[in-house]
């Protein structure tokens, strides 16, 4: 079988070096496999995701060199696909409404975390949802379903373990019968490698779709990279312990699970990786201040 890559930014700023290192790693990989990269553009947020980001992105990847084989897969016009892999996962009944706002989500963990209860909190350090009935009643929910307030489409995760442990000969995680894992040829942020074993219960129970964004990353980008018969996932450390929320969905949807890589960070002087949202300078720029690609091939370690 081919192996099929697959280059996937979310052109919701402009790229910047980081972006270049996946795009780059993904190209040589799949010339070293003999197989083929895809170019996917992740554009569920369909405010922030411009169609000047989105040309603006083509270029730069152009300038860089980056050839991927066409069509190029955007997001934006594939949310019927998501809203049936999401209608599967409610059939199963898996999927809740989530009425909690994000003020009504820290007032719990403050008053929480006040009396000396230590929250939990997921891997990217963002408090674990604490559930609707931490602060409302069921009145209170079924008004608010009523009256058809924002809300967001979360998994509950407890069904979807017990699900899955079933289907595995026991539970997950590691904790009896047959684990939940992915084949890891790349480094997680300590240096994991070989067979991981999956924790999606420390994401808690992951947002699926909102009212007015059909679907989230997670869904997307496992339904995606399904559809697309890709083979090998060569993306950056920042997204290894995500890979574990992406590993039970392929499991509940009856997906094909990829061979993942996941590649070092690019980081400032400070150590903190580059970041789109806080500004770093960006592919077009450093093409303005006479940069080659050659120069940023060089920057990247490659």
């Amino acid at each position: 079988m081919t192996a099929v890559f697959r280059f996937a930014p979310s052109p919701n700023g402009r790229l910047h070096l980081g972006h270049a290192l996946s795009a780059l790693l993904n190209q040589r990989m799949a010339e070293a496999a003999g197989g083929t990269v895809l170019l996917r553009i992740e554009d569920i947020d369909t405010v922030r995701c411009t169609p000047e980001l989105v040309a603006g992105m083509l270029d730069d990847l152009d300038w860089l060199g980056f050839r991927a084989r066409p069509p190029h897969r955007r997001q934006s016009e594939h949310f019927a696909d998501y809203a049936a892999a999401l209608d599967r996962l409610q059939a199963l009944g898996l999927v809740y409404d989530a009425y909690l706002t994000r003020g009504e989500i820290r007032e719990v963990v403050h008053r929480k975390e006040a009396q000396g209860v230590a929250w939990p909190r997921d891997p990217d350090g963002a408090p674990v949802y604490p559930g609707d009935r931490t602060l409302l009643s069921p009145d209170e929910i079924a008004a608010r379903r009523r009256r058809g307030e924002p809300h967001a489409l979360r998994l509950d995760m407890a069904k979807a373990l017990a699900m899955v442990g079933e289907g595995l000969g026991g539970q997950v995680g590691g904790r009896a019968g047959r684990p939940l894992t992915w084949q890891e040829t790349g480094t997680g942020p300590a240096g994991e490698t070989g067979e991981i074993t999956a924790h999606p219960e420390a994401w808690g129970d992951v947002i699926l779709a909102r009212k007015d964004t059909p679907t989230s990353y997670h869904l997307s980008v496992v339904l995606d990279d399904a559809l697309q018969g890709v083979t090998h996932v060569v993306r950056g450390q920042d997204l290894f312990q995500a890979t574990a929320v992406h590993r039970l969905l392929q499991t509940l949807l009856d997906l094909p699970a990829p061979v993942y890589h996941h590649h070092r960070l690019i980081t400032d002087a400070t150590g903190r990786k580059l970041s789109k949202s806080a500004g770093d300078t960006a592919l077009h720029e450093l093409r303005a201040a006479g940069w080659t690609p050659a120069d940023v091939r060089a920057r990247c370690g490659l």
